[in-house]
């Protein structure tokens, strides 16, 4: 069984470590070095949203090695493998673990967030100020409060309340980091957010430009000249980013073979994938895998 084959969920992380929690949807971690963190590679089945109040730390997060300090607010998102944990003996810090589904009814009727997801998954790292820290912390302890109150009739409609403030505050902090200002999104990068997101889940299966465009109800040629004005990256691109990062991980990863690997993904052979990974990666499937 690869180890790859069981994603870190509330309800695995429940098996080894009890902590306040709403079911299988939320769950706080009150010391992250209490964690017992696996020592293989795991992907996320869940979000995590974690910050670090002393000492150090050093993980990879799809095969790319981050280090967090005190102060830092790490983000890893459902679908992301993180592996190569290293704590040093005094690292403290606490986290938040929401499902996908508890975490998207949260934010379902706020449409500026996407960006939160798409900075997160190229840098789950972000420096806080004093002052977001420890508004974060203060935040923590409120939701402890609120998530152990069994008896409170409206116990997880307030828990989901306060958590949507929680995301503002950090969706803020990240358009500081951003140098963002608050306008309103242009129709572009909603375009783009929203053929992101469509890109995220559908990659697998479908890499034409054409089914993504009618998706969205654009032409392929908008949404070629929309995605590449607010990126600097064509669609084409952005779906081989997505491709070429999942054949990584799983070639890093797993003992799939690549056979197993051109099924997952949806390509003719694995000669065809042979050939995909070794234009956009520089070697073959199987000198990445070995190097």
């Amino acid at each position: 069984m690869s180890s790859l084959s069981r994603e870190i969920t509330i309800a695995s992380t429940l098996e080894l470590h009890q902590s306040s929690h709403i079911d299988e949807d939320l769950l706080l971690i009150d010391s992250l070095a209490d964690l017992p963190f696996p020592d293989e590679p795991k992907r996320m089945g869940c979000l995590l949203i974690a910050l670090c109040t002393k000492g150090e730390a050093r993980y990879t997060v799809d095969t790319v090695e981050y280090f967090v300090h005190p102060n830092d607010m790490l983000i890893v998102s459902p679908g992301q493998v993180a592996n190569n944990y290293l704590l040093s003996p005094d690292c403290d810090g606490i986290g938040i673990l929401a499902s996908d589904k508890f975490f998207r009814e949260i934010i379902s009727n706020i449409h500026e967030l996407s960006s939160l997801f798409l900075f997160s998954k190229n840098n789950p790292v972000c420096g806080l100020h004093n002052d977001e820290s420890e508004m974060l912390q203060k935040y923590y302890r409120l939701l402890k409060e609120k998530v152990d109150l069994q008896d409170h009739h409206f116990r997880v409609e307030t828990v989901k309340s306060l958590l949507q403030t929680v995301i503002y505050d950090i969706s803020n902090t990240i358009y500081r980091i951003q140098n963002n200002d608050s306008r309103k999104r242009t129709r572009g990068e909603n375009i783009f957010f929203d053929y992101i997101n469509l890109v995220e889940h559908n990659f697998r299966n479908e890499r034409r430009v054409s089914w993504y465009a009618k998706q969205l109800n654009i032409t392929a040629k908008y949404l070629s000249e929309t995605v590449k004005s607010i990126s600097h990256r064509t669609p084409n691109e952005w779906i081989d980013y997505y491709v070429t990062l999942e054949i990584r991980v799983l070639l890093k990863n797993t003992s799939k073979s690549i056979k197993e690997i051109s099924l997952i993904l949806n390509f003719p052979n694995q000669s065809f994938l042979g050939k995909y990974f070794k234009e956009h990666v520089g070697m073959s499937p199987t000198q990445y895998r070995r190097s």
